[in-house]
Parts: C-alpha cells; structure tokens; sequence
C-alpha cells in the first residue's frame, strides 16, 4: 500500500479548483477556460462532493452567500449571458445539480445516456418501460412541438400550471435535463419573479454534439470522465466516484482499471491513517 498526505491532497485541490488567492476568476473568459481547463465542474459547491465549482473559484472557499449583492454572486450573471451561447454546456447534470461541461467533454456525457439514433422517437420507447413519468413526456413533447419555451409557457402548454403539480414539472424539467433531452437556452422577464429559464432541446440546439457522442464507445466516456474528475481532485476514495457519477460499481471498476493499467491512476493507496483504499494520480505520490 502506497501511503498519501491529505495535505498533498488538499494543496493539489487548492490549485486545481482555484481556491488561491492568486488564481481566482475574475472575468468570464476566465471561468470559460476554467471550465475547458477542467472539463466539467458544478456550478455552486455540492455538498459531500469534491469537484472544481465556479462560485469557490469566484468566491474562494467559503460558503455561497445569501446576500444578492456579494460579489462572488457576479457567476450568476455569467451563466445567464452564456446561456445558448454555445460557449459552454449548463445544465442539471451531475447528480441533478447545476453542472458546466466544457464542449468538447459533453459528447462524453452524452454518449453514456440512452439517447440512440432518433431522439423524437427514443423517449417513447423509455416511456413505455416505466423509466420517463407521464410529465416527462408531456414536457418534452410540448417543446418538440412548439420549440424554445420559457418555464412559464412550458408549464401552461403541458398543463401543468397548478400548484399541485410543482413538484411533479420540476422533477420532469430536472429529469430531462440529466438525461440530455433538454437544456436552458436563455432567459426570459415572464412569472412574477420577472425571471424564467427558456428550455429547448438538446438535439435541436447542439445537433453536433450527437454525431460526436455516436464515435465514443461507453468504455472510453467512463475512462474520459474518471480521468478529467482526478485530475480535478487529484486523488478520492472509491465511493465518491459513485456519489458523484452514480454508475453501477462494476462499470466504475472497469473504468478504474483500464486506467490503472495505461499508468494514468494508482489503485491501493491510503489516505494518512484511513483504512479506505483511494485511486490517485501517481503525481501525488
């Protein structure tokens, strides 16, 4: 067993998330290339998840504020103005949290979702598995048929308006959104917040990004993303890349493995005194 300092890790992870004063993000070309630098990040920090955020690497690391007017809260602006810029992918992706994927990374993500050669007709065949609610499929419909829609109109034309079916429309629109159907593509001054996402689909606003998912084999995605979330954390127990990617352990071992075998990670190794056997770039050793 190879034996590695948590505070190897932790300085490794100040400057992979740009946690040093030096390094913060000032501007949104910085946080762009932030994102293409590190392939995929959350927007906000999750908690109980290790992963580059664009707020800590504005803010540094502290929590998010709640005043509107802090300035680490100047994210919120960039993420507005890149929406449909095709700058960046945003969406709920990553455990159904807000997530910025570089493009070139979101054909990888893409390749691992069950969207196959027709993406106006794939769901149907989901739906009839039980694995798209009812809303789901009303959602995506609507925005098949009518195209870009803000949340307001989206939720009158599916008919689901009242607040009794809050819930329900937001977990089709979070749903949707971790499966790459759709995305937000704007913003719009509609609802009594003055404040609403546009949604379209994703086949329609990014049809490049099928026909480069469709030359990426499964293997090869899982390898990409492991590989991209170490060299953002640098080293990480087994369970977090379950927490984070919530793959099925054996297609996290295969991952794993490949890569241990191309010299890119180290399996085996310990955490100062922890008993956990961590996967790390053979860097930090």
């Amino acid at each position: 067993m190879k034996i590695l300092s948590r505070d190897r890790v932790e300085k490794y992870q100040q400057r992979t998330f740009n946690l040093e004063p030096g390094r913060r993000i000032t501007s949104k070309e910085q946080a762009i290339r932030f994102v293409n630098q590190r392939g995929f990040i959350f927007f906000w920090p999750i908690k109980g998840i290790q992963l580059p955020s664009l707020w800590s690497a504005v803010a540094g690391d502290r929590p998010v504020a709640d005043a509107h007017d802090d300035p680490g809260h100047v994210t919120w602006g960039w993420k507005d103005s890149l929406l449909g810029g095709h700058r960046w992918y945003y969406a709920k992706v990553l455990r159904k949290k807000s997530t910025i994927i570089s493009l070139v990374i979101a054909p990888y993500f893409y390749a691992l979702t069950e969207n196959y050669g027709s993406p106006e007709e794939d769901y149907l065949l989901e739906y009839m598995q039980g694995r798209m609610t009812q809303e789901a499929k009303t959602v995506y419909e609507v925005l098949l048929s009518e195209g870009p829609l803000d949340t307001i109109s989206l939720r009158r034309k599916a008919k689901l308006s009242s607040r009794e079916s809050d819930s329900r429309f937001n977990r089709a629109l979070t749903d949707l959104q971790a499966e790459f159907k759709i995305l937000p593509v704007g913003t719009s001054q509609a609802g009594g917040w003055r404040y609403s996402f546009i949604y379209e689909t994703v086949h329609r606003h990014l049809p490049d990004l099928l026909e480069k998912a469709r030359q990426i084999q499964e293997g090869e995605a899982r390898q990409k993303l492991v590989h991209l979330y170490l060299d953002s954390v640098g080293a990480a127990p087994h369970r977090d890349l379950g927490k984070l990617f919530q793959w099925p352990i054996p297609q996290i071992d295969e991952a794993i493995d490949k890569l241990v075998y191309s010299e890119i990670l180290i399996r085996g190794v310990l955490l100062g005194e922890d008993s956990e056997e961590w996967v790390a770039l053979p860097a930090l050793l």
